[in-house]
């Protein structure tokens, strides 16, 4: 009853992301709480789509910082999308699997809520950057692993899978970082590294790589998959971009890996033009509106 009451004790407000398309937004509601933490998400609903289908956008900064609040996807509202940024606990307050605990519930929190803020819970993307990409990924692929779902928030009755994901530039393959980057994997240079509960001058458990790792969970009733990359990437490689691609195509699965010429970790590029057409075509394809739906012959 406490998260449901709190998600009309919001913050309410209105704002035109365009001349024509205006958004409502919906700030810092309350989706769980645990360890004396709320966790929080924003929702910017466009007003001229009804029941927009819904994207949900993971922050990055190594799970370790970074904020909901900075959304680089808004601009897909324009595209008839809706979309809820979602926060998590950072390593400094909890290790894996903290952090996918709590994107899978704030997914179960938007389904059980959906009617109520008016987009359509039957299509919900996820999409991450680099931390968030990792989450995205992961997202997809452990539909209904118990060990995945964790107990954060409520609404057990929902389901956590998602229909689509966009990742840009997470890692998927912890096991295969140790060996092609392990300068990053096993110091504190990555988050990585604190996430698996990594301790100085200690190598990482390869049972909890594993655990954290999205390609080890691929099956054949996986999501699509978007994958953007920079070939310069020197934070995430790109072979673990690669890595993902190649095991969703071994099981059969559709999966787009877009290299970024000249491109390193992050930057506006990834958002903007010609890859955010692709962002637009891609869910416009897998998660379309009901109004698309029904105009299709």
């Amino acid at each position: 009853m406490r998260l449901f009451l709190s998600c009309f004790a919001m913050l309410v407000s209105s704002a035109a992301f365009s001349d024509d398309v205006a958004v409502t937004k919906h700030q810092d509601v309350v989706f769980a709480h645990i360890n004396d933490q709320d966790l929080k998400l924003d929702l910017y609903v466009p007003k001229s789509t009804m029941a927009p289908p819904l994207v949900v956008w993971i922050h990055g900064g190594g799970w370790r910082a970074g904020s909901k609040s900075k959304c680089p996807l808004t601009g897909l509202c324009q595209e008839g999308f809706a979309i809820a940024s979602i926060s998590y606990r950072f390593t400094d307050t909890a290790i894996f699997p903290a952090q996918i605990h709590d994107c899978k519930a704030a997914v179960r929190w938007l389904r059980a809520n959906s009617d109520s803020y008016g987009y359509d819970a039957k299509r919900i993307a996820v999409a991450g950057s680099s931390a968030g990409g990792h989450l995205a990924l992961l997202m997809g692929t452990s539909g209904d692993v118990p060990e995945l779902e964790g107990r954060v928030g409520e609404n057990f009755d929902q389901s956590s899978r998602v229909q689509a994901i966009i990742d840009y530039y997470g890692p998927s393959d912890f096991v295969l970082r140790g060996k092609t980057q392990p300068e990053r994997a096993y110091t504190d240079k990555s988050g990585s590294f604190a996430l698996l509960g990594g301790k100085a001058g200690e190598r990482l458990d390869p049972k909890k790589e594993m655990l954290a790792s999205p390609v080890h969970y691929v099956d054949k009733g996986d999501p699509p998959l978007l994958v953007f990359q920079g070939d310069k990437d020197e934070t995430v490689l790109l072979d673990q971009s690669e890595r993902i691609v190649d095991v969703y195509r071994s099981m059969g699965l559709k999966a787009r890996l877009v290299v970024n010429a000249g491109a390193g970790h992050g930057g506006k590029q990834f958002f903007s033009n010609g890859n955010f057409r692709h962002a637009s075509e891609f869910l416009r394809k897998h998660i379309p509106a009901a109004s698309a739906l029904r105009s299709t012959p």
